[in-house]
């Protein structure tokens, strides 16, 4: 995987392509398949809006260099699956950026704020599919995600050649394997792309997104990434997306937590909790998550950002993903346990920083 890992850091030009694509302000492109065959560069007038250059809205330097490469096509009509505490935000920054976005969610409740700033609506993740060139997916668990995009009037039904699916879920690589075998069984192109980050960074833009699958539809789709996160990397085949975030959240699961037993032992001892919340702050083992949740942590306030029963699910996959691969992994272990303990204590939708309540009721 290292070979093939290439970041790409977030690329002002290309979000500006896809703002300007999208904007209001700019006359609504006709629809081409944005994937399919799209006629040469001497077949279209010189008038149409369809064709933006990344050159056109690059610095001088960034046009030198990319003076050899035509302009990408970008898709015009963006789907959007599943509107959670990631995926609310995420499409809000779409929608905001002016992109036509069209929604769905289980709960239709959860689309009106979106409908209300502009988004369509479809009954169905099929409807969205068949209606919009590309169609990003932020499910709750692999079973979700497998129903949305392969189940009766799932996404699939309304894939075709010259669309792609972008599932930003965190899943196993099996299940990524099998949604991409489904939606490529279409003709279209898959990528999954799960996200590195919570629902403040999702708010503010500020995702990591671990891609891997079809070349082609992440370099469609990255001004959208470049939109809703600060960084991207592209990880080769589909699976190694999948397993970058799980081996990502295993660590942060386990952090979080040694960072509570930390606190606890802290105050048993009679120090205070939130000196050590600025000790670890200033020190090499800095982390933004300890600053963020440490303070909250110490009032028993767990406002959720990231559900622990996710992480949970998390840790879960990730042990599942070393055993397959024959690695010991005794500390991840060691939290999965802790977090099924908070679970039992009906903590599951709250931030998964409430795990520290685990060792509490050990006490």
């Amino acid at each position: 995987v290292n070979a093939s890992v290439r970041k790409s850091s977030r690329s002002v030009s290309s979000a500006a392509v896809a703002m300007a694509m999208c904007s209001t302000f700019c006359p609504r492109v006709p629809h081409y398949s944005f994937l399919g065959a799209i006629p040469s560069i001497r077949s279209i007038p010189p008038s149409s809006p369809f064709r933006l250059s990344v050159r056109a809205l690059s610095s001088p330097a960034q046009a030198s260099s990319s003076s050899s490469s035509p302009g990408k096509e970008i898709p015009g009509r963006i789907g959007f699956l599943g509107l959670g505490i990631m995926g609310t935000p995420m499409a809000h920054n779409l929608i905001k950026a002016g992109c036509n976005v069209t929604i769905w969610n289980r709960t239709k409740s959860k689309c009106d704020p979106l409908i209300s700033l502009g988004a369509q609506y479809k009954s169905s993740p099929e409807e969205v599919a068949a209606t919009c060139d590309v169609t990003f997916a932020m499910l709750a668990d692999p079973e979700s995600a497998v129903v949305v995009a392969c189940g009766k009037h799932g996404a699939a039904n309304g894939m075709s050649s010259g669309k792609g699916y972008v599932d930003v879920s965190t899943v196993d690589g099996a299940t990524s394997k099998f949604i991409s075998g489904h939606i490529k069984g279409t003709g279209a192109l898959f990528l999954e792309a799960p996200v590195s980050g919570s629902k403040k960074p999702a708010e503010d833009g500020q995702l990591i997104f671990l891609t891997a699958g079809d070349k082609a539809l992440y370099e469609m789709v990255a001004p959208f990434l470049d939109i809703m996160g600060k960084s991207k990397f592209y990880l080769g085949d589909v699976g190694n997306g999948a397993a970058m975030k799980l081996v990502v959240n295993m660590i942060m699961g386990s952090m979080m937590a040694s960072f509570s037993e930390g606190l606890l032992l802290s105050k048993k001892v009679g120090l205070d909790p939130n000196v050590l919340v600025e000790v670890v702050s200033q020190g090499a083992i800095s982390a933004p998550m300890y600053s963020v949740k440490g303070p909250s942590m110490v009032q028993s306030q767990y406002p959720p950002a990231f559900p622990l029963k996710h992480q949970q699910k998390d840790l879960r996959l990730a042990l599942g993903l070393a055993e397959s691969v024959s690695q010991s992994t005794p500390i991840a272990a060691a939290a999965n346990e802790m977090y099924k303990v908070a679970k039992s204590h009906g903590l599951s939708d709250q931030d998964f920083s409430a795990v520290i309540e685990a060792l509490k009721a050990k006490q």
